[in-house]
Formats: structure tokens, C-alpha cells, sequence
């Protein structure tokens, strides 16, 4: 398996019978998810990189005026920047095929199986890829079982800490850390406000990293991982998107073969989950070095604080450029 991260601020040109320039490219932003303000900031991201390539590009929210567009004078590609359920659930890559419209990322069958955390982990566990230990537990089962006794099982099982998070969602919205037992409760009642299912796993403490993986022609490759830091010790909502709760460090400051190995099981990862384009990869490192693979995203933010324009700076490349090539491989799946 060729993991190595991308070393060289190097890119291949675009695979089409046309230059970057001479696409029409549309990004799709907003929405009606939790993370609508996000995707916004990130999709304004994305159309300024584009247009710094000299792409000509539209941003456009995901409404009802969409599809008689798409219909009416299709682009060339579209961005998905819409992050939450609609960017990522596989919904709208699906109506985007049904309309012959390419885009960039992963298919419509592969974004529903990363968007749904318990599914993925099984996924990534039948590969052989460390993931920790979970309970995938719908609100309908935990009431009709009695709430007490499912969490005396849960924390029988799994022990504690442990971490509490919506089976589908981003962004940490919903997640807490669980340090006692008795705090599990209130943070069940948190995650269920985001989603119908928790999603309950054990912690693994560690240096939290992202590593996006890109295909920018010659197969998937890691960029540097990002170090995470949060000022309180949990990436939530709030460490994420307000100036000084979190500092990362990219590259991260891990040893060079465990950055490797870092690296390989992002990879793995996202072949794994069957993805194609652009990933991230959410992992715990431990302290001897393992690599243990928490969530995947298919529609990464592309804010000033997300992790994916971080990466691309520290490998040395330019992220416009980067969009274009592909933007450009998208189109050229049209074709």
C-alpha cells in the first residue's frame, strides 16, 4: 500500500481535453443542517481558492432553485461544501448522479456509509483497522430497556472514561467526554438532541490528529497530520470554530515512523470506506505510537481554522491549485 504523505509541493496537471480555466465550476454551501454557518465560511473558502486559479466558479446554497439550474445549464463540476447530513449523507451526491452533474468526492453509496459512524467502524474493524470499542445505542431501545440498566451495561462493558456522540453528525456537536460514570446520563440526553442514536465508544487518550488523504491522480495520499490541541481538552463545536480555544500544530510533533504509520492507516481508511477524491481521517494516537481511527469526513471544512487547508500549506501546496486538479478529475468522470 503506497501511503506515503505528500512530500513534494507538486501537482499533476488536469486530465481533461480542457484547462482548469475553461471549466464552470458550481459550490454548493449552507443548507439546513446544524453546521449551515460552517459550510457557508467553508464554501466562501473554497470559491476564493478556485477563483485565485483563475476557475470560473458560482457559490450557490443547496435550495429549490437547484435542480432546474442543474437541469437547465449544468456546470462542469460541483464542489460539495455542505457539511451535516445534507452535504454528507450520500442524498445529495445521489440527486447529482440522477442529474449526470460529476463532483468532487465520493460517491453517493460510500458518503452514507462514512456519514453513519457505527456502520464505519464495522467497516473499519472487519479490515483490521484499530478503531475503540463502541455501542451503537438508538433512543427507542434505551428507553424501552431502561435507561440505568443499559448505562450499567455500557460502563460494565466499556468502562470509563468514554466518549458520547451522535451516530450521524459533525463538527462535534452533540459529544462529550465521559470521565464518571455518573455523568453518562446528561451526556446521552445531549447527544440524542443531535441525533436519534449514540454512538458510545471508549476513550483512548492521546494526541487527537486529522489526516486529510487526497487523490490528486496518481491513488490516495496522506498530507501531514494535524496536531489538535483544545484549551479544555475536548474538540467540540465551540474548540472548533472560536479563535484561541484549540491550537494545532501541522505537522504534528510525532516521531517520523509514527507519523508514518499515522499516515498508512488513514490510507487504509479511506480505501477501506470505498472513498475517492478528498478525506479526512479523525484518529487518537496513543502513547506507544498506535494509530486508532475515530470518525471519516467526506466533505471536509475548508474554514480558517479546518484542518484540511492546514495540511495542504504544511505539504507546500497551493490549495487553489489543489481544488482545480480536483475539480478537473471530477469533470473529466463526465466525459
Amino acid at each position: 500500500m503506497d501511503s506515503n504523505p505528500v512530500e513534494e509541493a507538486t501537482l499533476p496537471g488536469p486530465r481533461t481535453g480542457a484547462a482548469v480555466s475553461e471549466l464552470r465550476v458550481l459550490v454548493l454551501a449552507g443548507g439546513l443542517s446544524y453546521e449551515r454557518d460552517v459550510s457557508l465560511r467553508s464554501g466562501r473558502r473554497v470559491l476564493d481558492a478556485l477563483r485565485s486559479s483563475g476557475v470560473d466558479v458560482e457559490l450557490r446554497d443547496a435550495d429549490a432553485t437547484l435542480l432546474p439550474t442543474l437541469a437547465g445549464d449544468p456546470p462542469d463540476a460541483v464542489v460539495i461544501a455542505l457539511h451535516g447530513a445534507t452535504g454528507e449523507d450520500g442524498s445529495l451526491r445521489g440527486v447529482l448522479d440522477l442529474c449526470g452533474v460529476p463532483y468532487v468526492g465520493c460517491d453517493a453509496r460510500s458518503s452514507r456509509l462514512a456519514w453513519d459512524k457505527p456502520s464505519a467502524k464495522a467497516v473499519l474493524q472487519e479490515a483490521g483497522i484499530p478503531t475503540p470499542d463502541w455501542v451503537a445505542l438508538p433512543h427507542d431501545r434505551f428507553s424501552e430497556l431502561g435507561a440505568v440498566a443499559v448505562l450499567d451495561r455500557i460502563v460494565h462493558r466499556l468502562g470509563v472514561p468514554l466518549m458520547v456522540k451522535p451516530a450521524q453528525g459533525g463538527s462535534g456537536l452533540g459529544a462529550a467526554v465521559v470521565r464518571d460514570a455518573a455523568a453518562l446520563p446528561a451526556a446521552m440526553v445531549g447527544c440524542f438532541a443531535y441525533d436519534s442514536t449514540a454512538l458510545v465508544e471508549r476513550y483512548v487518550p492521546g494526541m487527537d490528529v486529522g489526516v486529510s488523504v487526497v487523490d490528486l491522480g496518481d491513488g490516495p495520499r496522506a498530507l501531514p497530520a494535524v496536531e489538535i490541541v483544545p484549551r479544555d481538552g475536548v474538540y467540540d463545536y465551540a474548540a472548533r470554530y472560536t479563535a484561541g480555544l484549540t491550537t494545532w500544530h501541522a505537522p504534528a510533533r510525532l516521531p517520523a515512523e509514527v507519523a508514518a504509520r499515522v499516515a498508512e492507516t488513514a490510507v487504509a481508511a479511506h480505501r477501506a470506506l470505498g472513498l475517492r477524491d478528498v478525506s479526512r481521517v479523525d484518529l487518537i494516537v496513543d502513547e506507544q505510537g498506535g494509530a486508532h481511527v475515530l470518525e471519516v469526513t467526506v466533505s471536509p471544512g475548508m474554514t480558517e481554522t479546518s484542518l484540511l487547508p492546514l495540511a495542504v500549506k504544511a505539504a507546500g501546496l497551493d490549495l487553489g491549485a489543489m481544488l482545480g486538479t480536483l475539480v478537473a478529475r471530477a469533470a473529466a468522470r463526465n466525459h
